[in-house]
């Protein structure tokens, strides 16, 4: 097979996989104004019959794509750094061929949103540059990128807005507007109540679960009148008392802890009494202000978005304790979601979180599980049965049981325990076979190492039924074993535990809280044989970056360079070593990336010109300063001789 025919049928399975084969074929279009137009679209200019390698529609764009098979074919710029519009360029390069095909179509057909894309290379060695092309301003070259799935009917949209318009997505503005009403929020609880920093988070907690009981009749907001009999606080503490008893949480003791937790709501004179500014009690305004903000958010958009979790990062972040003197450190959305698919997650797998929080990693995986299955049964044991938390801090508890209730049943396996005083084969009978932990940071020490991140791993490890899948994030320091505790820890982990590979991650991914995260994936109950080729990725350009005043946010390359991950670990195209380094271990290793690499890439002729270049001005220099010794030079041979200077 041609190098040429093994490009086209790469390209052909990045299509696929962006199940975009369908839309996107080779040379000739179903459309007939697009065939029409190609009829005299030849790269020689001769106006004959021409074709592009791929072409195809999406929604209402057209989208072109030409391959070459070496990477020094994939463009041809002048000195300006424009692509060169000639016959020569067009017939030779992959994006200049592209351009050409894409300003034709676009002035021969309808179409008035072209996306030209120019690829060379191969699956493990390539460029794929895309351009959109503007019929009045020419083109604009667009980022790089690794998959075809920024194209997906289901994001094409969202790319167009984000990256050729460079506006702000609806999903942009809702992530803005969650951390906009959480600052609000937090303001008025400060303001018109003086709450606890770790009050805050259970107060809205208890008022989401109050609104929940509106829809059986049992609260309403307007009843929240600032009565000094029934307090508004007493109200709403009944419609939670209700809506726990409705939601069957059970034990009584554990109806109980949660209640507890939520007299505070009763309890607070002062948002319990009539606020002259606010013209009614703090309370009301609270609920009111749920109900409109993240309420039917919850409620209606079943998304795998942690919307109390994000409330409760907000918070902590405006208060001196934050949390971290805890190594309570909640995980994002991305990657909650990242771990699902990492563990290729099943609807009949049962989900562990033993460091559960806010319930990140169970929404995630209940939302994950949901979308995986039609049948009505199922979902409602995935949700009864197929989720299981620990949590040993009583609020982040009550957090996390009221974010399952509001999501509908797997509240019922959340308990208020230390994990790590639980035995791991009575956990092990709960038949779970997927574990996600991000366990407490930074609390370990020689005289506490069952609190290292390594060991809380370990735990979680012998805790999952065999061939169970776990995956961790924890700092890169765990994975190292900078302790000999914790390198003690790492060789009783493969002794009983199969290490499947390390991803470090981008450093902002705990944005604010200087921790360089990595997430280990294993396999359970398997010893790691000695010949296991594990995978070491580096993941740092996650495509989420900081914006200012903002924290960490994805970027529209996001989708793309997550799918190109998810390819690589799961051996669907092979990758540079920069990316990923496939080796057998040792335990006393460092399981990073950073510790396997080496650059095994043979120099481009520009990289070794220059490298050249800036090797023979080092030498001058060295030798006009008198040390061509370093170069085997007698002093004499020196440009200035004897008596040059230093």
């Amino acid at each position: 097979m041609t190098k040429e025919a093994v490009t086209d049928l790469w390209v052909y399975d990045l299509l696929k996989e962006a199940e975009l084969n369908n839309c996107i074929t080779p040379k000739e279009s179903p459309v007939k104004e697009i065939n029409d137009a190609l009829k005299s679209a030849s790269k020689s200019g001769s106006g004959n019959i021409g074709f592009p390698e791929y072409i195809g529609v999406v929604k209402d764009f057209l989208i072109v794509i030409e391959n070459k098979a070496k990477l020094t074919f994939h463009e041809a710029e002048d000195k300006n750094g424009l692509l060169i519009e000639d016959t020569n360029s067009h017939i030779n390069y992959a994006m200049n061929g592209a351009l050409f095909y894409g300003k034709h179509l676009i002035r021969n057909t309808s179409f008035k949103k072209v996306i030209a894309i120019g690829i060379s290379g191969n699956e493990k060695k390539h460029i794929i540059s895309p351009v959109f092309i503007d019929e009045r301003l020419g083109y604009k070259r667009l980022p790089e990128i690794e998959t075809f799935i920024s194209f997906k009917p289901d994001n094409i949209d969202e790319y167009y807005i984000r990256e050729i318009l460079k506006e702000k997505t609806d999903q942009t503005k809702e992530t803005a507007e969650i951390l906009k009403d959480a600052a609000v929020l937090h303001e008025d609880l400060r303001n018109y109540g003086n709450i606890q920093d770790k009050d805050k988070p259970l107060i809205v907690s208890g008022i989401l679960l109050a609104l929940r009981e509106i829809e059986y009749g049992g609260f309403s907001i307007e009843n929240l009148t600032g009565d000094i009999i029934e307090t508004d606080g007493q109200k709403i503490y009944k419609a939670i008392e209700s809506n726990l008893a409705r939601a069957n949480v059970s034990p009584e003791v554990k109806k109980d802890k949660l209640l507890s937790q939520f007299s505070v709501i009763k309890d607070t004179v002062k948002i319990n009494q009539p606020n002259p500014t606010l013209g009614k009690t703090p309370l009301k305004h609270y609920t009111e202000f749920l109900n409109k903000s993240i309420y039917q958010s919850i409620r209606y958009h079943r998304s795998s978005e942690d919307y109390i979790g994000r409330f409760y990062g907000e918070f902590m972040s405006y208060s001196g304790s934050d949390g971290q003197s805890l190594g309570i450190i909640l995980t994002p959305k991305h990657i909650t979601e990242l771990f699902c698919d990492l563990l290729d997650l099943k609807p009949e797998d049962k989900v562990f979180d033993p460091c559960c929080g806010t319930g990140g990693f169970l929404i995630a995986a209940m939302s994950n599980m949901l979308k995986k299955t039609d049948d009505d049964f199922q979902k409602v044991n995935i949700r009864k049965h197929q989720l299981c938390g620990i949590e040993e801090q009583r609020y982040m508890f009550t957090i996390a049981t009221t974010n399952m209730i509001l999501r509908g049943d797997g509240k019922s396996n959340l308990e208020n325990e230390d994990f790590l005083k639980q035995k791991p084969a009575q956990l092990q009978t709960r038949g779970c076979t997927v574990g996600m932990m991000n366990p407490p940071y930074s609390q370990g020490s020689k005289q506490n190492p069952s609190l290292y991140e390594i060991s809380f791993t370990e735990h979680l490890l012998d805790s999952i039924v065999e061939d169970g899948r776990v995956a961790v994030i924890v700092p890169q320091s765990s994975v190292t074993g900078k302790t000999a505790e914790e390198r003690n820890v790492k060789r009783s982990i493969l002794k009983k535990h199969t290490l499947e590979g390390v991803i470090t991650l981008n450093k902002n991914t705990f944005y604010g809280v200087g921790t360089n995260p990595c997430i280990a994936i294993f396999t359970v109950g398997t010893p790691h044989h000695k010949d296991k080729i594990c995978k070491f990725i580096n993941f740092e350009n996650d495509g989420f970056e900081v914006a200012k005043h903002v924290g960490l946010v994805e970027t529209i390359s996001a989708k793309d360079k997550k799918q190109h991950l998810l390819d690589v670990w799961f051996d669907k195209i092979e990758s540079e070593t920069k990316f990923c380094v496939k080796t057998a271990i040792e335990s006393d290793d460092e399981w990073l990336h950073s510790f396997y690499y080496f650059n095994d890439e043979i120099p481009s002729e520009n990289e070794f010109k220059n490298a050249i270049a800036d090797y023979i001005t080092f030498e001058v220099d060295m030798i006009t300063h008198g040390r061509g010794y370093l170069f085997t030079l007698d002093d004499s041979e020196s440009v200035l001789g004897d008596d040059g200077d230093e």
